[in-house]
């Protein structure tokens, strides 16, 4: 936040949003048939496992996620990475920071102690680097994120995410 070079309205840059929308959203749509898909046939056992045990602490997922967990992620792993490691790159190294920005938001789940973990987090990376490489919008890489996020809670995937309150 000191340093001068920085651009504080990436940050949020909200007014992006509106553009990336119809991307986000499709290729949203898409996912979540495959991955609906792929709950169905190889673990029907969890398919909306959360929902239909705990429907009180899916719905505080589905809110709090985006705000206290997604939101810093974004700024940590995007924006903070994008900013500080850019010189490393230069100007023509948008995919080498889109990588390095997966592979630390990837490496930042190993404590999850799972394939389906880092796996997922390592595909979301690119997706959510690549969104925010475009807009330097710390709000659109943020819905994609927690789209994606709520998602896999939902079918029953958020197990590999979290150990909690449901275990």
């Amino acid at each position: 936040m000191r340093d001068p070079s920085f651009d504080r309205k990436e940050l949020w840059n909200g007014g992006r949003v509106k553009k990336e929308l119809p991307r986000i959203a499709s290729l949203w749509a898409g996912s979540a048939v495959c991955v609906t898909g792929l709950v169905l046939a190889l673990e029907p056992d969890i398919f909306l496992s959360l929902v239909k045990q705990k429907p009180w602490l899916w719905l505080v997922i589905m809110l709090a996620y985006p705000l206290a967990s997604v939101y810093p992620q974004e700024v940590i792993f995007r924006t903070f990475v994008f900013h500080r490691y850019r010189s490393l790159f230069g100007r023509r190294g948008e995919w080498g920071l889109i990588v390095v920005s997966a592979a630390a938001f990837g490496c930042a789940h190993i404590v999850l102690a799972n394939w389906m973990a880092i796996g997922a987090t390592l595909i979301g990376g690119v997706l959510f680097a690549w969104t925010y490489s475009r807009t330097r919008s710390v709000a659109a890489a943020a819905m994609e994120h927690a789209l994606y996020g709520c998602l896999m809670f939902t079918v029953g995937l958020g197990r590999y995410f979290y150990g909690g309150a449901w275990g």
